[in-house]
């Protein structure tokens, strides 16, 4: 009976034991898989605007949800319009403006959520007149270098550069961009750096 009772309690033991330390020493998201972001400028944004806002604040809590969201619904409308990445396209929007703090050649006022035609004091940039405005340009700039000049827009010409890049630039994805969209050799791999952090959401 003695043998038995220690058998029993053996047993019992090592199932709390593993119990035990399966539960403390395996992380929370250890395994976890998140779907992935297209790096392809062509590609289909898979976040919602809610997405889209949840990974911007956890950047800068500053911008009001309202804000932000609206923002981001107009990335994904417009990039949806083209046929461009919506994920990428706002990443990259977060890039070229510090999460909107800006402080550069671009001010908030400007709507030019891409830095287009910022080079210096004299050339500080686009300007739109409203926020969905200034997404547009954004995301046509980015069907000007995705694209061949056989493919044509959508909605209406608002970015004054477009045809210009057409005739020299190209880039599928984002990797590409670097060199081309900005002189950062680094600015592809920064971009795929916000898009792993965006996948989390």
């Amino acid at each position: 009976m003695k043998h038995l009772k220690f058998f029993y309690g053996a047993i019992l033991a090592s199932v709390i034991s593993v119990l035990f330390f399966s539960c403390v020493s395996v992380p929370v998201e250890q395994g976890k898989i998140y779907p992935q972001c297209s790096r392809e400028i062509l590609g289909k944004g898979i976040k919602s605007d809610m997405a889209l806002a949840d990974f911007f604040l956890s950047e800068n809590t500053d911008v009001p949800l309202g804000d932000i969201q609206r923002l981001a619904r107009y990335y994904i409308s417009e990039c949806a319009a083209e046929g461009i990445n919506s994920d990428a396209a706002f990443v990259q929007m977060c890039l070229e403006t510090g999460f909107l703090r800006f402080g550069n050649l671009v001010v908030p006022e400007m709507h030019n959520y891409c830095g287009l035609g910022a080079m210096d004091a004299e050339h500080p940039g686009e300007w739109f007149a409203t926020e969905q405005l200034g997404v547009r340009a954004h995301v046509q700039h980015l069907q000007a270098y995705a694209t061949t000049e056989d493919v044509k827009l959508k909605q209406d010409l608002v970015d004054p550069r477009y045809s210009w890049v057409h005739k020299v630039k190209l880039a599928r994805t984002v990797f590409e961009l670097a060199g081309q969209w900005a002189t950062d050799p680094a600015y592809g791999t920064k971009l795929d750096g916000l898009l792993t952090k965006l996948e989390k959401f």
